[in-house]
């Protein structure tokens, strides 16, 4: 079976009951969205710690689980469960409690890592959107759209976390480096 369908040709797609939209449908969009999210939190992967890695493969695989939510809304069996955002809030807040949080509007980019998780985030949100219009428009799990509302919040917690422990390295080498330059001097 070959990956192309020619169906896109004409402007159309399937979901996952077989139903043919246009690939302007707002299902399409949000499926679409979420696939760039997850694409994105991939990325960020690549410079994460093991710990951070396995977090984000998890919500990864959530993902793909709420894609198959939207593709195909009747299976039940892609219906979101409440303890996956549980479990995103009690994270934020242990992340959130780790670390002095400035409280005023962040300049992006702080490190690498934070910059991908930001551009996550920002997608994120653009997924958030997306889903409320398919909430309105067909009905949806609103489990899931609250996980994608609270993922937003855990990739900025994140992003924040990462510029922070990257400037606190460096503060601890430019501490180190008056001591030794102080130690040279003696």
């Amino acid at each position: 079976m070959n990956i192309y369908t020619k169906h896109g040709d004409r402007g159309t797609t399937s979901l996952a009951n077989g139903m043919s939209v246009s690939k302007s449908d707002d299902r399409i969009e949000l499926l679409g969205t979420i696939d760039e999210l997850n694409s994105h939190i991939g990325l960020a992967k690549v410079l994460a710690d093991a710990s951070l890695k396995e977090r984000l493969s998890h919500i990864q695989r959530n993902l793909m689980q709420i894609m198959a939510g939207v593709a195909d809304p009747r299976n039940l069996d892609y219906r979101f469960s409440q303890d996956e955002t549980s479990a995103l809030e009690k994270e934020i807040d242990q992340i959130e409690n780790s670390f002095p949080r400035a409280k005023e509007f962040v300049l992006y980019g702080g490190c690498e890592l934070s910059a991908r998780l930001d551009v996550a985030r920002a997608v994120a949100r653009r997924a958030e959107r997306h889903f409320r219009k398919v909430e309105q428009n067909y009905g949806g799990d609103v489990k899931a759209m609250q996980y994608v509302n609270r993922l937003s919040d855990y990739l900025y917690m994140r992003a924040r976390y990462a510029d922070y422990r990257v400037q606190n390295e460096k503060n601890d080498q430019i501490q180190d480096q008056v001591v030794r330059n102080i130690m040279k001097g003696l």
